[in-house]
């Protein structure tokens, strides 16, 4: 029992580090925030990248509910438009520390990059099914609700200011 909670303090550490804004920390760092020697962090997870696919996991289940838009695809298309973007500024807002630490670390990493290829596979999917009857273009609405365009789009301005633009964008394309 004390093993798993050692282990959860390190998940634990890294996603405050992750809220924090450190994407990429150091053993060291996380195994101060954990309240644990550096060397005793290894008895935990294999190295680093064990850890920090450890933390996303963590954060991709607490996420999943968000994904679910609680509509179906024959909804009037104002509904679906509103719930997708009311829905994907939900589970970006949770997820952004992890997605961004993921994006960061995939390049060394198979797992999380197939986290992330299975995540966008998934939602791009999702919007699929919601808005095929309308929109041919899915690779468009895919992209305006893209987590990469959410961290733009929020980068200067305010959720609702997101919200609003995106559902502008989303009724132009459909």
């Amino acid at each position: 029992m004390r093993r798993q909670q050692n282990r959860d303090a390190v998940i634990d550490a890294l996603i405050d580090l992750f809220h924090d804004g450190v994407y990429a920390p150091g053993s060291a760092l996380i195994a101060e925030r954990a309240g644990l020697s550096p060397r005793s962090l290894f008895r935990y997870f294999d190295d680093i990248d064990d850890l920090t696919h450890a933390a996303i996991d963590r954060l991709m289940a607490e996420a999943r509910p968000l994904v679910d838009l609680g509509i179906g695809d024959g909804a009037p298309l104002h509904l679906r438009i509103e719930r997708l973007v009311d829905s994907r500024i939900r589970l970006y807002e949770a997820i952004g520390p992890g997605a961004r630490a993921a994006r960061i670390s995939a390049h060394r990493n198979e797992v999380l990059a197939k986290q992330i290829h299975d995540a966008r596979r998934y939602l791009r999917e999702q919007i699929g099914q919601l808005f095929a009857p309308e929109s041919p273009d899915v690779g468009a609405i895919d992209a305006l609700c893209s987590f990469e365009s959410y961290e733009l789009l929020r980068a200067q301005q305010s959720k609702q200011k997101v919200r609003t633009t995106l559902i502008d964008a989303l009724t132009a394309l459909t």
